[in-house]
């Protein structure tokens, strides 16, 4: 099948994917881990009696992986595939998180495919990602013809998706500042329509990741038992649920509050680079982990009116779709 653009951002936590199907726009996600993929196949020995995960193997450089919606989010040491790494784009996770990506999208021909990288490394990485990901790639479902691909700062997709969302409360005369938290970074932008300013934009590692971290910290700590893994600590505070510790249902409310400490030194990197904040029309918080800072980024800029995207976890794929989609429309005029 051939699509004219697909966009795909593969972030430390998860990988979110957007595409046309029917005239409509589709977006999904799984998380962003890519464990080897397993031989033995416990489910296919119940006749049909027990549902298969929803996941798939695909190969790169020759090795196996597993991706997918259901992938599993623990293991017997905590070793889940996930990469928290600054070179992770160039990683063989990477690569197979986007081919689960792509094949879910059925595509086999794909015109224009723009990617995300976090602010700090997109400069480092675009040409990279050009480079390894424009051609025929194979991830062991057949072949599927790459034209051209772009890689983007990640907030430049919420950026153009609150310019969608909120068209009333965009102003281009004046900056708005783009705060995307993620699973390990924390990436903004600061821009008068379309134009960057370079010199308060930025990224640091720091993420929602660090705020899971520290309570699992908490955990051990009270509990006296190591943590092995924090992608269940993830899926808890995301479902409002507890989290089963061994034989005990631990309610994660609590630890959240004393473990929001830890985003403070990324906010505050934000407020040094970005200043006084007198010329910014609006803040505008994209990201899997903007709830989670929420509260510190009203403090830093207390005077600034902020507005929390619908659905943020897809603020950037959706704009990066919209920006793929007007490129290739441009080429083929």
């Amino acid at each position: 099948m051939r699509m004219s653009t697909v966009a795909v951002d593969v972030g430390y936590g998860n990988t979110k994917y957007a595409f046309s199907q029917g005239g409509k726009l589709v977006t999904q996600m799984f998380p962003s881990l890519a464990p080897p993929a397993v031989r033995a196949n416990v489910t296919g020995y119940g006749g049909g009696f027990f549902k298969a995960r929803d996941v798939i193997n695909v190969q790169v450089e020759g090795a196996s992986y597993e991706v997918g919606p259901e992938v599993s989010i623990s293991s017997a040491y905590g070793q889940t595939g996930r990469t928290l790494s600054e070179d992770f784009a160039t990683t063989a996770e990477y690569a197979a998180l986007l081919g689960g990506a792509l094949q879910y999208t059925g595509a086999t021909e794909i015109d224009q495919l723009v990617l995300g990288l976090p602010v700090h490394t997109a400069q480092k990485y675009a040409q990279y990602l050009r480079d390894r990901f424009t051609g025929t790639l194979n991830f062991g479902h057949g072949d599927i013809r790459v034209r051209s691909v772009a890689g983007l700062p990640q907030p430049l997709g919420s950026l153009v998706t609150f310019m969608r969302q909120c068209g009333q409360d965009y102003d281009g005369r004046n900056a708005h500042l783009v705060i995307d938290v993620g699973y390990f970074t924390t990436d903004w932008v600061l821009a008068r329509g379309f134009t960057m300013d370079d010199t308060r934009s930025g990224g640091v590692p720091g993420g929602s990741s660090r705020i899971y971290q520290q309570i699992a910290d908490l955990i051990a700590e009270q509990e006296g038992e190591p943590v092995a893994g924090i992608e269940r600590i993830d899926q808890a505070l995301r479902d409002a649920t507890t989290l089963l510790f061994f034989q005990k249902e631990i309610n994660l409310q609590p630890l959240l509050e004393q473990a929001r400490a830890v985003c403070h030194a990324a906010v505050k990197e934000v407020q040094t680079r970005v200043g006084r904040s007198e010329d910014i029309r609006s803040i505008v918080l994209s990201g899997g982990g903007s709830a989670l800072y929420a509260h510190a980024i009203r403090a830093a800029f207390p005077r600034t009116p902020m507005k929390v995207l619908d659905s943020p976890c897809f603020a950037n794929v959706r704009g990066f779709y919209d920006i793929g989609s007007s490129r290739q429309q441009r080429a083929d005029a």
